[in-house]
């Protein structure tokens, strides 16, 4: 009896110890996959700027009409350019690219910020394009209306790493597009409001054969700048977005 008590006891204690080490492993496992899980959900989070190729021909842009909000927004922006200041009513409106596209917009009633509340430390360039997310579409073409917004990646080192890796660094809104596909948007640039230009078919162009601007510099050369630093519109070109569809 007793040797035979001893031996239950034996296997038990080895299963036991089994189910103990199948546990750990299984809690391991587990551990794992959380993790995994959420660095997946963070680079989610990341707008890849560094996984674009922003040099490559697009089969973009031809001009929509687009509706009487979308052309009422273009006709606004088209009016600022030269402005050095602007106001809207009793806001407090950040003189920056993003704070003149949100002025556009509210001028018009609607609110670039609304709903980003959530969307944690960020510039204005970002809430911008959550709101976009959430309210209307990011496309990169072709069909571009008045109104449209554009955004750039990488026209500064947002960061100051010295790397390629500052998504959502410039906005600007759509005016028109010319004929040959280049898009014509205004935006805040340096000291003062001002209409650019963008041609998504050579965005490695700042001319054409006839001396006419295709891209403007988006980005000032610096000496420390990246060996593969991209200067011009299209080249930091990152996409389109539309509201009120």
């Amino acid at each position: 009896m007793v040797r035979i008590f001893s031996s239950a006891k034996f296997l038990y204690n080895a299963f036991e110890m089994k189910l103990m080490k199948t546990r750990i492993f299984l809690s391991c496992c587990f551990v794992a996959i959380i993790t995994l899980m959420l660095m997946v959900g963070c680079s989610a989070l990341d707008y890849g700027a560094a996984d674009r190729n922003h040099t490559v021909s697009l089969n973009c842009c031809t001009f929509q009409p687009g509706t009487a909000k979308q052309q009422a927004i273009g006709r606004t922006a088209a009016r600022l350019v030269g402005a050095r200041t602007i106001q809207t009513g009793d806001r407090l409106i950040s003189y920056d690219c993003a704070g003149v596209t949100r002025a556009v917009y509210l001028s018009q009633g609607h609110d670039l910020y609304e709903g980003t509340d959530r969307v944690g430390p960020a510039n204005g360039v970002r809430l911008i394009y959550e709101h976009v997310r959430q309210h209307g579409r990011i496309h990169r073409g072709p069909a571009v209306r008045p109104g449209d917004l554009v955004f750039f990646d990488n026209t500064w080192d947002f960061n100051e790493d010295g790397k390629l890796n500052d998504p959502l660094t410039h906005v600007g809104i759509v005016e028109e597009v010319e004929r040959d596909g280049t898009v014509v948007f205004i935006s805040r640039v340096s000291n003062a409001i001002a209409r650019y230009r963008m041609n998504l078919h050579a965005p490695n162009a700042f001319r054409d054969a006839d001396g006419r601007i295709l891209n403007d510099y988006l980005r000032r050369k610096k000496p420390a700048d990246p060996q593969a630093t991209g200067y011009l519109t299209g080249q930091l070109f990152t996409g389109f977005g539309t509201l009120g569809e």
